[in-house]
């Protein structure tokens, strides 16, 4: 499998929403509060570029980073 600017894209895609529906559920918040403030997030501007093959890795890892993110761990955040 090939994979094109539009399989990633979809892939990234397909991320942001499951990490948005896992959080806002955990959380009881709206998911559309939940989006804005992880797109607002150090760790979905690193998913959204390619380059960075965060893309290929589970909601739930994204999601710990995003937790780790908000608690200023960066150690444990940093993979690059």
């Amino acid at each position: 499998m090939k994979i094109t600017a539009k399989t990633i894209q979809f892939c990234i895609d397909s991320l942001t929403a499951m990490i948005v529906e896992k959080y806002a559920k955990k959380n009881k918040k709206p998911a559309t509060e939940t989006l804005r403030a992880f797109m607002a997030t150090e760790t979905y501007k690193l998913l959204i570029k390619p380059k960075s093959y965060l893309y290929l890795e589970t909601a739930e890892y994204i999601l710990d980073m995003w937790n780790d993110e908000q608690k200023g761990d960066w150690e444990s955040w940093r993979l690059i």
